[in-house]
Formats: C-alpha cells, sequence, structure tokens
C-alpha cells in the first residue's frame, strides 16, 4: 500500500527535532511521497534543502495568504526564479482568505493571479489554500486557466466542489474526516467522486481526532485513510490506491 501525503509543512521549525524519526515511520507505514507547500519568501531555500536531501519529499513553491503582509512584490520575481532553480511540483501554497478579516483581500487577490500566472506561464499545478472565498477563488481559475492543482482542505458546497473539477482540481481531505462531529466534511468525502480526492495531513496543523491536542504529524494520515474508507464502505486498500493515483495524476509525481 503506497500513501501520498499531498499537503505537509515538514519544513518548519515544529520538526526541526525529530523529522528523520518520522520519515523513518511513514516509510514503514506506507507514507512513500509527501509535498511540502511554501509559506513565504524566507523559507523556500530550508524548504528546497530538505527536499533535495530526501528524495520522498516534493518542494512546492509560493506565497501563503495568511502572511499577506509579510510578502514583497519582489517575492514575486524571486518566485520566476527559484521555479527555474528548483523545479518544484506545484505553485503554493497559494489562495484567499477572507475568513481572517485583518488581511487586506485587494493586496491577496494580487499576489494570487500574480502566482496563477506564474504557474501558467510554467505549465504547473497549484496548491490552493481558501477559506471564505470559494467563489472568488473560482471566478480567477476561470480567468486564469492552470493546469489544476489541489483545493487543499477542501470545505466548500458540493456544487463549488464540481466547478472546481471540472477545472481540473482534486479536493484535499485529512485529519477533519476523524472527528464524529464533522457531518459536513463526512457528507462531501462520501458523495465526491473518490477520482476527485485526494489525502493530505497539513501537518503540523489540522491534527487527527486521535491525537487531539498534539502537533499533527504526516505518519497520522493513515488515520485519515482509516475514516475515508470508512465512509464510503471500501478497504482502506482501495481508497489508498485510488487517492494515490488521483496525487500522481495531478501532481506529476516520480
Amino acid at each position: 500500500m503506497e500513501l501520498i501525503d499531498t499537503h505537509c509543512h515538514l519544513d518548519v521549525t515544529a520538526f526541526d527535532i525529530d523529522r528523520e524519526e518520522i520519515l523513518q515511520r511513514c516509510g514503514v507505514a506506507g507514507i512513500k511521497k509527501i509535498v511540502v507547500p511554501a509559506i513565504e519568501q524566507s523559507g523556500w531555500s530550508k524548504l528546497i534543502a530538505l527536499c533535495q536531501k530526501y528524495p520522498n519529499l516534493y518542494p512546492a513553491l509560493g506565497l501563503h495568504p495568511v502572511f499577506i503582509d509579510r510578502h514583497q512584490d519582489a517575492h514575486l520575481a524571486l518566485l520566476e526564479k527559484q521555479i527555474e532553480a528548483s523545479q518544484p511540483v506545484a505553485i503554493g501554497e497559494i489562495g484567499l482568505d477572507f475568513y481572517l478579516k485583518d488581511l487586506d483581500k485587494t493586496r491577496q487577490l494580487a499576489f494570487f493571479e500574480s502566482q496563477l500566472q506564474i504557474a501558467k506561464a510554467s505549465s504547473l499545478p497549484v496548491l490552493l489554500h481558501v477559506r471564505k472565498a470559494h467563489d472568488q477563488t473560482i471566478a480567477l481559475l476561470k480567468r486564469v486557466r492552470v493546469k489544476g492543482g489541489i483545493v487543499h482542505a477542501f470545505n466548500g458546497s458540493a456544487q463549488q466542489a464540481q466547478q472546481y473539477i471540472e477545472l481540473g482540481f482534486r479536493l484535499g481531505f485529512g485529519g477533519t474526516m476523524t472527528y464524529t462531529g464533522s457531518k459536513k466534511i463526512h457528507e462531501l468525502a462520501t458523495k465526491l467522486p473518490l477520482e476527485s480526492i485526494v489525502l493530505e495531513t497539513d501537518a503540523p496543523d489540522m491534527v487527527v481526532e486521535q491525537h487531539r491536542g498534539e502537533r499533527n504529524s504526516p505518519e497520522y494520515l493513515l488515520h485519515s485513510l482509516t475514516a475515508l474508507a470508512k465512509l464510503r464502505h471500501m478497504s482502506e486498500a482501495e481508497v489508498a490506491m485510488q487517492t494515490s493515483s488521483n496525487a500522481q495524476a495531478v501532481l506529476g509525481l516520480h
């Protein structure tokens, strides 16, 4: 059984103490590939070095909307140069966050559109962070046609999901599925086509119920696999095979 964690911030300091051990346990558990999305320009070099050290880690580069105040216009030009130099598998984590009220929406939109244009020019998929902004995101994606991607931690409507799917996107599901109260996520994970779903952890955030209150870890992807298999009344092996195939198809992992 081979699993792919399509969204894990394994480069952050929360993992500096035991990253090697975590990766060893992931290997034993069948989590063979992990995509590591960037947050801000200052972290790119560490992220790239980490992915060069461990061949089962795959870099994505981008400027996260939640940290819009830290991003500079010059970082967009640096992103284009860095793509050429390090050949990431995707542009991310990028998107829109209209949930947090103190973030500049106009600036978010400008950075998001610029990064979509970079992704389009580079023929790379994108990893999207979207909160309370699905309609605005879909509208932009219809205008700037990128090479698909993944909507990380999808929590929109079934109708919005269908629009993303038509635009070549897969939808990321993770730890939220393990909580008994996550009725909306359970319904989406049950009814959406399995061909459109990929698994993720978002570690160190969004921890599974089994480790509530702790640091999340990519090895906990197994709990999300179990939850999705139960929701869909399928074997874990079938779900693992399909979700990994989906991730491979959209990200072109080798």
